[in-house]
């Protein structure tokens, strides 16, 4: 099996968009995602968190990320086709029309 790291992006941060959210509509969307959970099954190796603000750290210091990363998932599939039918009908897709996933097969270090 091959695992695949899953990157949520969206126009709202998930630190906003939880502070946003009444305890209903947070109660809902979880229970969108754990079913999607249950469906995904074995597939999820790590089911994630959402992600607060970030930092770009380089050779010329540090400043704010704004990619719109808002959070991860761990799955594993036999292939990248595996991978993305386990994504079909994810409920971050609902967050926002804009919303996309980006999914990036891990791979061996050689000699590690």
């Amino acid at each position: 099996m091959k695992k695949f790291v899953v990157l949520y992006n969206a126009p709202q941060s998930a630190e906003s968009a939880m502070a946003d959210s009444t305890p209903e509509a947070a109660a809902e969307g979880m229970k969108l995602w754990t079913d999607w959970a249950t469906r995904a099954g074995d597939g999820i190796v790590d089911l994630g968190t959402p992600l607060g603000a970030g930092k770009i750290v380089g050779n010329s210091g540090v400043s704010d990320a704004e990619t719109g990363v808002g959070g991860y998932s761990v799955l594993q599939a036999e292939d990248m086709d595996g991978a993305l039918k386990l994504l079909e009908g994810h409920p971050h897709f609902l967050m926002a029309p804009e919303a996309s996933i980006h999914i990036y097969e891990q791979l061996d270090i050689p000699g590690m």
